[in-house]
């Protein structure tokens, strides 16, 4: 492995492809934090192997597991799954696994970006997070790819979307959050994301979901489906907080370009009613510091918009809500050709984030 200082991917020729183009495979970390997973983690741990056991089927994992939990990553797991011991902070691998990106002969190379748990000392979730800010240059390493040093720029997987066609999608509530890179202006960012992204056009949505402890992370409010076509999570209750913040998504982006010239289409995905977190869960939950890790009543940042696109399936959460049904079957009509798979995931929900959150595709 290369650590690679004095370039950047796109003065290589290389891209960060979309998500649904083919994958070699994906990356996934066990989950053990105990301010993270309720009761142990172990209801985690069990919604975590049906996640990987779906993607699994058409593409190859490599779980991430923590010295402590090595054997029972190992035995919960399928054979053909592969299992390493790597230490790490939390289970997010797509904040700070790699972001991969490719040339036109097929050499994948990963970038090793900051991550500072969400906003560092200002709004961060956790410290340290020195374990997790490893994980990028150690999983190239160990995939055998050479990776380009970004550590000084804050940025997590989870708030950027490409279309593999020179269209990246962010949102200003977290790319411009004081807590990741509040010396640069969002030119400055920009630039940033079209050199190491190889992309031209970049796509400013204003808001992510409501009360996501993210700042608002795009994969969890709008997502690529097809170059030219993405869904956005949405609600009809004027009420509800997060109307004027989808609504403020839907606005922008009904006038957006993307990087070929098109005029985006959007697909409305319904949330699910509001989740809030019960008082038996948060007794499940250490101290996060000196303050709680959850309150009850809390409201989780649920959303279907957080699915990952595998090779042949895409596995998306589900809630137990009547929506449930309703957004199975819009992203049926828009990936015909993948099996949807719907998970229960109310336990990886409660650690704060979803399927997207858990996983890192490696590209073909």
């Amino acid at each position: 492995m290369r650590i690679i200082r004095n370039t950047t991917p796109f003065g290589d020729g290389f891209r960060m492809p979309a998500e649904y183009e083919p994958h070699e495979g994906c990356i996934m970390i066990f989950p053990e934090r105990a301010d993270s997973w309720q009761y142990g983690g172990y209801a985690a741990r069990k919604a975590f192997v049906q996640v990987a056991e779906a993607i699994g089927e058409s593409e190859r994992v490599t779980v991430c597991a923590g010295a402590a939990q090595y054997d029972n990553a190992r035995a919960m797991l399928p054979a053909h799954i592969r299992v390493v011991e790597m230490s790490g902070n939390d289970a997010w691998a797509r904040d700070y696994a790699p972001t991969f990106v490719k040339n036109d002969t097929g050499v994948i190379r990963g970038i090793d970006w900051g991550f500072n748990a969400w906003g560092g000392l200002y709004d961060g979730l956790y410290f340290p997070w020195d374990k997790d800010n490893q994980m990028a240059r150690k999983l190239c390493d160990l995939l055998e790819k050479d990776v380009y040093d970004r550590r000084d720029f804050i940025l997590e997987g989870g708030s950027i979307h490409v279309d593999g066609e020179g269209t990246c999608m962010v949102t200003e509530s977290c790319l411009l959050s004081r807590g990741r890179n509040p010396e640069l202006s969002k030119q400055e960012i920009e630039e940033i994301l079209r050199n190491y992204l190889n992309v031209s056009v970049i796509l400013w949505l204003p808001w992510g979901i409501y009360n996501d402890e993210t700042n608002g992370h795009v994969d969890n409010i709008c997502a690529f489906t097809a170059p030219g076509e993405v869904v956005l999570a949405w609600t009809e209750d004027k009420e509800d907080t997060q109307y004027a913040m989808s609504k403020a998504c839907l606005d922008y982006l009904e006038q957006a370009v993307d990087a070929r010239g098109r005029r985006l289409r959007i697909h409305k995905l319904p949330l699910p009613k509001p989740v809030t977190v019960t008082k038996e869960e948060c007794g499940g939950l250490d101290a996060c510091g000196d303050q709680p890790a959850r309150v009850p009543g809390e409201r989780l940042a649920a959303s279907y918009v957080n699915y990952y696109i595998a090779n042949k399936s895409v596995v998306m959460p589900g809630f137990g809500d009547p929506a449930d049904r309703e957004a199975r079957e819009i992203l049926q009509k828009l990936f015909p050709d993948r099996k949807i798979v719907q998970i229960y995931t109310r336990d990886i929900l409660i650690g704060g984030g979803n399927i997207h959150c858990i996983t890192q595709q490696i590209p073909l």
